[in-house]
């Protein structure tokens, strides 16, 4: 049985998006998505539960991102999660970030009109590439 990795987020940057443009062109957009859950407690009393996610975007969403995004906006993200680990100073390290393919802009933080700049509700997808040397492991194109 085939497995589904789907992740859906809406939630407010935390920071403006760090931008790493490759040798080879493609760009890579990274930055932390505050989400907040609300909830009562038994007293009544209204307790905020707030999770931060990293967030990675490729090539076309993250030029979107370089120009559009900002700390405090709000945006809606649909991907993927993934692990991976890296060494520093011969110390394994891990890492768990959201593969952003899909994102809409919704607007700034407290925003109740749902704008952006100039780029109301603007919704990017990442573009679809056949270069074989991408960052980004392609997804598995199967027929069912």
């Amino acid at each position: 049985m085939a497995g589904v990795n789907k992740v859906i987020l809406i939630g407010n940057l935390g920071k403006d998006p760090e931008i790493i443009t490759f040798d080879n062109g493609v760009k890579k957009a990274a930055f932390s998505l505050a989400t907040t859950e609300s909830y009562k407690n038994k007293e009544g009393n209204r307790v905020d539960q707030t999770e931060w996610h990293n967030i990675v975007l490729w090539r076309g969403l993250a030029e979107v991102a370089e120009k559009y995004l900002h700390k405090g906006d709000s945006i809606f993200l649909e991907g993927k999660i993934r692990n991976r680990s890296y060494e520093v100073d011969g110390v394994k390290k891990y890492i768990t970030e959201i593969v952003a393919d899909n994102m809409t802009m919704l607007g700034k933080r407290g925003d109740s009109q749902g704008t952006t700049r100039q780029n109301t509700g603007e919704t990017a997808q990442a573009p679809k590439t056949t270069d074989a040397e991408t960052l980004d492991p392609p997804e598995d194109d199967l027929p069912f």
